[in-house]
């Protein structure tokens, strides 16, 4: 638990969830979910990261904050129209001991090269960050590339997006930067821009994080956490834009874990559970049109799709001694306009 006081984002989760009344949280575990809900346990901690819905092995992929990945298999025959009848038990099946005492956080299915990419980070000291590769079928490490380390300064890696010729792009939620990191494990690139930089020093507390790459228009799309800033990258000139954010659908402060739904809509995780942001424009401008609001003192971090609803991974498992973890389904309310 010792990290949670040493990294900025882990120490926002003790101060969030310290100031939920107890019999609050007591309250919310005993409701029942208005929507469909995935349990499993792990064999990890209390805390899970992301996950990303794996379609072809039916099965949902979970990052452990103890470090390691494990699989939640869904059955074929499942249509899951009892929200928390079934605990699913978690396997791991990516545990390295070369990468003990890191955390793994964002992860993603680079489905056309049959592998998963998995960011691991020192939550403690914030001096090691890397970002791996593993063959989806027989976990066989591909890659394995440091980041930083203890002579680069404070960084941690957090989230991870792929390009279509395999490139990888890695937020650093501490310094504010984007690793770019070719298809075979070559560390090539750091994306940098002063708009990554707020002159209010509390404000780059926790910067960069949730990344995702546009298919059909080739660039990057990234929130920066605390102030709900997005971005638009074009990777291979390294130019960045800020996305306008259309008023009226409230801002995407405290965005973690992204997912594109469809080449206009993105799903940001985060506080709220989860808010629906679409762009006609192809991402000149943006508006936040529907919200969800879920277990919220779990933690909303990630967000996946799986036949085409959208699930959102929480961070904070509970129950005692058995604690659960939660993907639950994010059913979005459009947002009134005053």
């Amino acid at each position: 638990m010792a990290f949670l006081f040493c990294s900025p984002r882990c120490l926002l989760l003790v101060l969030i969830i310290s100031a939920v009344p107890l019999g609050f949280i007591i309250s919310l575990e005993r409701s029942k979910s208005s929507t469909n809900v995935y349990e499993y346990r792990t064999p990890a901690g209390w805390f899970t990261e992301c996950s990303k819905w794996d379609d072809l092995n039916r099965r949902f992929l979970v990052s452990y904050i103890d470090g390691g990945v494990g699989q939640i298999q869904v059955p074929e025959d499942d249509d899951h129209t009892s929200p928390g009848s079934t605990v699913i038990e978690t396997k791991t099946v990516i545990k390295e001991s070369e990468l003990a005492g890191n955390a793994s956080v964002g992860i993603l299915i680079d489905r056309p090269r049959n592998r998963v990419l998995v960011v691991s980070a020192d939550f403690l000291g914030n001096l090691f960050s890397a970002v791996a590769a593993y063959d989806l079928i027989t976990w066989n490490r591909l890659f394995l590339t440091k980041l930083s380390g203890p002579g680069d300064g404070r960084a941690l890696a957090d989230d991870v997006a792929v390009d279509e010729d395999g490139n990888a792009y890695v937020t650093d939620v501490i310094a504010g930067k984007i690793w770019k990191v070719g298809v075979n494990g070559d560390l090539l690139t750091t994306i940098r821009s002063p708009l990554f930089i707020f002159k209010e020093w509390y404000k780059n507390l926790i910067s960069l994080n949730g990344i995702v790459y546009h298919p059909n228009h080739g660039f990057l799309l990234v929130i920066h956490f605390l102030t709900g800033t997005l971005y638009k990258i074009n990777p291979k000139t390294e130019e960045v834009k800020l996305v306008k954010l259309v008023e009226g659908g409230g801002s995407l402060a405290f965005g973690d874990g992204m997912e594109l739904l469809s080449p206009t809509k993105l799903v940001v995780a985060g506080t709220p559970s989860g808010r629906l942001v679409e762009s006609l424009d192809g991402w000149e401008t943006a508006t936040v049109v529907a919200k969800y609001s879920g277990p919220m003192h779990r933690l909303a971090t990630s967000a996946t799709v799986k036949d085409g609803k959208v699930y959102l991974n929480h961070m904070v498992g509970f129950g005692f001694p058995n604690r659960k973890h939660n993907l639950v389904e994010a059913v979005f309310k459009p947002v009134v306009k005053l």
